[in-house]
């Protein structure tokens, strides 16, 4: 009798393990996929049945009812996740699970500079295909406010550089407002450990400082060097004469030729600092990190001009004459006549040369 009992509990527990032994080796088989990697929209709305459904039409998925089963018993049914996901052929379904259950989608990314402009961060988000496009030029007067900053600020410089991951079907706006949540927040860290007694009012100033210096000099190191001439000339009161301000306002009117020469540094614009004391209007490029704490945290030095020498690298002068004899070693290839008006060749153009007022 009770043979025949114990005989009786081995085949009702292996009539109902059984089938739970095959589910289970089914969750746990590959999925049906012939190359080394594919991808798969969840789009919004989709239920667990309705993705198990396209999954086995696809021919992916070839037991969808255990798959179905299994996430609802888990709950994982319930938080099904929109969006784009990578399948991969060494993946089962229980990992499918977990990925579309967590959100683990396809990540795609763009990266902003250091040294772009605005336009060129726009142009970039524009020709990617993964983000909705909704930001319009008719934004971007306003853009900086939409986003949470102040009304009427300009959008130039505002965007920190950086990689961005994002989602297929992000929206631009949505990777801007993010690059200019960062940009606000390390300017405004860099501007609480700034130098005491600069000649900066607000963080914007440094901004727009930083974006100068990140033109002027492609060293990190030589950055705050470059930094510490500009912060001198504004305590004196002298006029920054900084190339790149004057090749950003002739090309905002079209009108840069690739070349900087002497009658492009008497051109009328609000950004041509040889002609306009202090800093200009608004930054003239997106600054990195490097540059920005130049700025609030320069050399300190008594140097008032610099030159380039051709080499990634500048050299720095206290006087106008010491200049004079680095601006012909270095750009007029050691003939001192070029100093003369009129005689200078386009792109000899020098901080502190003849081609700006000695102040």
């Amino acid at each position: 009798m009770h043979k025949r009992r114990f005989l009786f509990l081995i085949i009702v527990t292996i009539a109902f393990a059984s089938p739970i032994f095959i589910g289970w080796r089914y969750l746990h088989e590959p999925l049906s996929i012939t190359v080394k990697q594919a991808e798969f929209n969840v789009p919004k709305g989709c239920t667990a049945r309705q993705v198990a459904h396209r999954l086995h039409t696809l021919h992916i998925l070839q037991h969808p009812k255990w798959w179905l089963l299994y996430a609802r018993l888990t709950g994982a049914a319930s938080h099904i996740e929109s969006g784009d996901y990578a399948l991969r052929n060494t993946m089962n379904s229980l990992q499918l699970l977990d990925d579309l259950s967590h959100g683990h989608t396809i990540q795609f990314s763009v990266t902003i500079v250091d040294g772009w402009t605005f336009n060129k961060v726009m142009q970039m988000l524009n020709k990617d295909p993964h983000i909705e496009h909704t930001v319009k030029p008719t934004d971007y007067r306003d853009l900086i406010h939409q986003l949470g900053g102040p009304k009427g600020m300009p959008p130039q410089g505002w965007f920190y550089p950086n990689t961005y991951f994002f989602n297929n079907g992000s929206t631009d706006k949505s990777i801007l407002h993010r690059a200019y949540t960062a940009m606000r927040h390390h300017l405004d860290q860099a501007w609480e450990h700034r130098e005491n007694n600069l000649p900066l009012k607000k963080p914007y100033a440094a901004l727009i400082l930083a974006s100068i210096v990140q033109k002027e000099s492609h060293s990190p190191r030589g950055r705050p060097m470059v930094a510490s001439v500009f912060i001198n000339r504004l305590r004196l009161g002298m006029k920054l004469q900084s190339d790149p301000t004057v090749i950003y306002g002739l090309q905002s009117k079209g009108q840069y030729q690739g070349k900087l020469t002497f009658k492009d540094l008497k051109f009328n614009s609000p950004y041509n600092t040889y002609i306009h004391a202090g800093l200009p209007p608004t930054p003239i490029s997106i600054p990195g990190m490097a540059a920005i704490n130049a700025v609030v945290q320069p050399d300190q030095t008594q140097y008032l001009y610099f030159v380039a020498t051709g080499k990634g690298s500048h050299v720095f002068s206290k006087t106008y004459a010491e200049q004079k004899k680095e601006v012909t070693k270095y750009q007029l290839g050691g003939n001192a006549t070029h100093h003369q008006d009129g005689q200078v060749h386009s792109g000899d153009v020098a901080k502190g040369s003849d081609a700006g007022n000695k102040d």
